[in-house]
C-alpha cells in the first residue's frame, strides 16, 4: 500500500497493492500496521448507495468531541471526494482537496478529525463506504451548504440531486464548528 500526502497537512491518498491473477484480483484495503502515521482506531463502518449520477451528499462534519476521522472508498461506480478543511487554527481553514474515487482505481482518502467530507457521484448505483474512528452522534452533527461561496468548491454540476438536509444547510459563517 503506498500512502501519499496530499497539498492539506494529515489528508492523504491510499493506494493499495492489486493482486490480479486469471481469478480476478485481491487487495489489502486497510492495515493498521502499514499506516502508522495514521493515529486513529476505526470503530465503525459505513456504507452508502446513490441511484443517480450528480447526487451530492455533504458537506457533512462531526463537531468534537465526536469529530470523525474517515477512510473513504468507492466500491461500486464514481465519485469525486472531497475534505474541506474546518480547523479554524489552520494554516488551510476553509480550503479544501479533491479526489475521484472509484471501484476501477481502488483508491481511498483519508480525511482526518476537524474536516468537512462531501462527495459528488460521476455515474449511477455508485456504493461507497468507510471507516470512522468514532460514532456517530446526531447532537454534534453539522452541515454546511454545499454551494458556501466562502469555500467554493468547484462540483462540475450546476443542479445536484440534494436532501433536505443539503439543501437547507447553513453558511459556515453562521454555525459553531
Amino acid at each position: 500500500m503506498t500512502i501519499t500526502k496530499t497539498l492539506i497537512d494529515n489528508v492523504h491518498i491510499f493506494i493499495p497493492d492489486v493482486f490480479v491473477d486469471t481469478r480476478g484480483w485481491f487487495m489489502e484495503t486497510y492495515n493498521k500496521i502499514k499506516t502508522l502515521e495514521i493515529d486513529c482506531e476505526f470503530v465503525q463502518d459505513n456504507h452508502s448507495y446513490s441511484a443517480q449520477k450528480n447526487t451530492l451528499r455533504g458537506i457533512h462534519f462531526q463537531r468534537s468531541p465526536m469529530a470523525q476521522a474517515k477512510l473513504v472508498r468507492c466500491i461500486r461506480g464514481a465519485i469525486l471526494d472531497f475534505a474541506v478543511d474546518l480547523r479554524t487554527d489552520s494554516e488551510t481553514f476553509r480550503q479544501w482537496i479533491c479526489v475521484e474515487l472509484s471501484a476501477k482505481n481502488k483508491k481511498q482518502l483519508f480525511i482526518p478529525r476537524g474536516f468537512g467530507h462531501a462527495f459528488i457521484t460521476l455515474e449511477d448505483d455508485t456504493e461507497i463506504v468507510y471507516k470512522v474512528d468514532n460514532y456517530y452522534s446526531a447532537e454534534h452533527d453539522g452541515t454546511i451548504l454545499w454551494s458556501d461561496p466562502e469555500i467554493g468548491i468547484k462540483w462540475g454540476v450546476d443542479d445536484p440531486i440534494l436532501s433536505d438536509k443539503d439543501k437547507n444547510a447553513p453558511l459556515l459563517k453562521g454555525i459553531k464548528l
